[in-house]
C-alpha cells in the first residue's frame, strides 16, 4: 500500500505500536470527534457508546457548554500553583459540599490520587487520634481502588495486585455483603473501612443499602473511618449526585472522579468531621489539581446535569433499559442477571463468552466492555434516550443470536 493509500487510522496505529508503551489492548479504530451518545471514526461512521470513557462522559461527548467554558476558562488562565487563591477551586469546593453533604474538598487529577489520599488520611488518623500503630484498614473482595501502590493495595483483585507484591500492608479483605464477617472484622485496630456503592471492575456489583447502613454503625462503635469510593458510581449515574445518597447514610470520606469533569481530568476527596482535620499544611499536595481549568469544567458539567435534568433522566432511562434486557433475558439469550442502579449497569451472562459479545457489538457500532469473562458493563451517558436504549438491546440481541 502507498503512502496515499493509507488511512489516517493506519497511520495513527502504527504510530501507537511504536512510540506508546503497550499496557492497553487496543481496538482498530480511531475516533476523530463525537457528539451525545455517538463517537464517530474517520470515515464517518456512528458508534453508540455505552461505555462513555468509562464512565467518564456524563454528559455526553463535547458539550457546547462544557466545550464553551472550558476554552473560556483556557483563555483567560489556566494554572496557578496552589500557594494562591483561584475562584474556580473555592467555587467548586462549595458546590461539592453542598451537594455531597460534606464539609472539605481536596483536589487531584484521577479517582487513584483520591483514593489514595483517603488511605493518607486513615494511616495518619490511626496513628494519630487512635493512636494504634497496628491498626487495619478494611477493604472488600472484588473492589477497585486505582492502580497507584496505596489504591492498589486496597483493591481486592490478585490480577491487579500479583505482579507488583509486596503491597503496602495493613489491608484486610472482606466477602462483599456478608454482615456477619464484616461485624467479626471490626475491632479496637480499625482505622477505616474502603467500600465501593456499586463496586465496577469488580463486576458491576451493588453493595447492599443494610449493608452500608451496618457499616456507618460499626464504625462509629469503634471510631473508625468510613471511606465511600464514588469515582465510577458517582456524579450522577445512579440517579443521585452520589449513590449513598440512595441511603440515610453519611460517610467520613468520599473519593470521586470520572464523570466529575466530563472528560476533562479532575478527581476529588470530599471529607467531613476529624476527617477533615487529620491533615494539616505540607502533610498533602499536588502540582495540577484543582487547577482553575479542571474545576470550570467540572462546574460546567455540574451546571448541565442540573439544567438538563440528567439525574432524573438517569433514573427513568436506566430503569427503561434494564427492563428491557431483562425482556431480551426472558427471550432466551445467555443472561443470567441483569443488576445496577440508574445507568451503571451489570450484565452477568450465562456463557463466559462477554468480551465475544462486546467484539460482535462493536462490530455493529455499540461500544460496551466486559469485565471478566461473563459479565458486560454498560455505563452510557446520562443523555442517552430511551430510542438509544432500544437501539443498543436490539443491537445486543443480533451479538447474542450470533453466538
Amino acid at each position: 500500500m502507498t503512502t496515499a493509500q493509507t488511512t489516517l487510522t493506519e497511520t495513527i496505529a502504527a504510530l501507537d505500536a511504536r512510540y506508546v508503551l503497550p499496557v492497553y489492548r487496543r481496538q482498530p479504530i480511531l475516533f476523530v470527534r463525537g457528539a451525545g451518545a455517538r463517537l464517530y471514526d474517520e470515515h464517518g461512521n456512528a458508534y453508540l457508546d455505552f461505555l462513555a470513557g468509562i464512565a467518564v462522559c456524563n454528559v455526553g461527548h463535547s458539550h457546547p457548554h462544557l466545550a464553551q467554558r472550558i476554552a473560556e476558562q483556557a483563555a483567560r488562565l489556566m494554572h496557578v500553583s496552589n500557594f494562591f487563591l483561584t475562584e474556580p477551586q473555592a467555587r467548586l469546593a462549595q458546590k461539592l459540599c453542598e451537594l455531597s453533604g460534606m464539609e472539605k474538598a481536596f483536589f487531584a487529577n484521577s479517582g487513584a490520587e483520591a483514593c489514595e489520599m483517603a488511605i493518607k488520611v486513615a494511616r495518619k488518623y490511626a496513628n494519630a487520634v487512635k493512636r494504634t500503630p497496628e491498626y487495619e484498614i478494611l477493604a472488600l473482595e472484588g473492589s477497585f481502588h486505582g492502580r497507584t501502590m496505596g489504591a492498589l493495595s486496597a483493591t481486592m483483585q490478585a490480577k491487579y495486585q500479583a505482579p507488583f507484591q509486596p503491597l503496602l500492608p495493613g489491608f484486610r479483605a472482606l466477602p462483599r455483603n456478608d454482615r456477619d464477617a464484616l461485624r467479626a472484622a471490626f475491632h479496637e485496630r480499625t482505622a477505616a473501612i474502603l467500600i465501593e456503592p456499586i463496586q465496577g471492575e469488580g463486576g458491576v456489583y451493588p453493595i447492599d443499602d443494610e449493608y452500608l447502613r451496618e457499616t456507618r454503625a460499626l464504625c462509629d462503635r469503634y471510631n473508625a473511618l468510613l471511606i465511600l469510593d464514588e469515582v465510577q458510581a458517582g456524579f450522577g449515574r445512579t440517579g443521585r449526585w452520589y449513590a449513598f445518597q440512595h441511603t440515610d447514610i453519611m460517610p467520613d470520606i468520599v473519593a470521586t472522579a470520572k464523570g466529575l469533569g466530563g472528560g476533562f481530568p479532575i478527581g476529588a476527596c470530599l471529607l467531613r468531621g476529624v476527617a477533615a482535620e487529620v491533615l494539616q499544611p505540607g502533610e498533602h499536595g499536588t502540582t495540577y489539581g484543582g487547577n482553575p481549568l479542571a474545576c470550570s469544567a467540572a462546574l460546567a458539567v455540574i451546571e448541565i446535569i442540573e439544567q438538563e435534568g440528567l439525574l432524573e433522566n438517569a433514573r427513568r432511562v436506566g430503569d427503561y433499559l434494564q427492563a428491557r434486557l431483562r425482556e431480551l433475558q426472558a427471550s432466551g439469550a445467555p443472561i443470567r442477571e441483569v443488576r445496577g442502579r440508574g445507568l451503571m449497569i451489570g450484565v452477568e451472562l450465562s456463557q463466559p463468552i462477554a468480551r465475544a459479545v462486546v467484539q460482535r457489538a462493536l462490530e455493529r457500532r455499540l461500544i460496551l466492555n466486559a469485565v471478566g469473562e461473563s459479565i458486560l458493563r454498560i455505563v452510557p451517558p446520562l443523555v442517552i434516550t430511551p430510542a438509544d436504549a432500544d437501539e443498543a438491546v436490539e443491537i445486543l440481541r443480533e451479538a447474542f443470536g450470533e453466538g
